[in-house]
């Protein structure tokens, strides 16, 4: 099966309208040019942006230091299960 697009979480609005403005702004001049290419592939619409609020975003458990209330929150958001309760 093809997928036509693909959809990112992401938690920063900012992010996310700065990716999809085509307008390079000033402070915005020091971005690589990788950038750049994602900023295109959401343009022709093969990169979707999503807003996800912070508390949702469950790549934080894979990407940051959280706390162990936050780790087990975002773990069942993700559905992951202790081995030990695989029985």
């Amino acid at each position: 099966v093809k997928c036509d697009s693909v959809t990112i979480k992401v938690d920063n609005l900012s992010a996310i309208n700065l990716a999809k403005n085509p307008i390079a702004h000033g402070r915005s001049k020091h971005i690589e040019m990788k950038f750049h290419y994602l900023r295109e592939q959401v343009s022709n619409g093969t990169l979707k942006l999503e807003h996800c609020r912070t508390e949702l975003q469950v790549a934080d458990l894979l990407t940051k230091a959280v706390t162990v209330e936050t780790f087990v929150r975002l773990k069942n958001l993700m559905c992951v299960k202790s081995l030990g309760n695989m029985n």
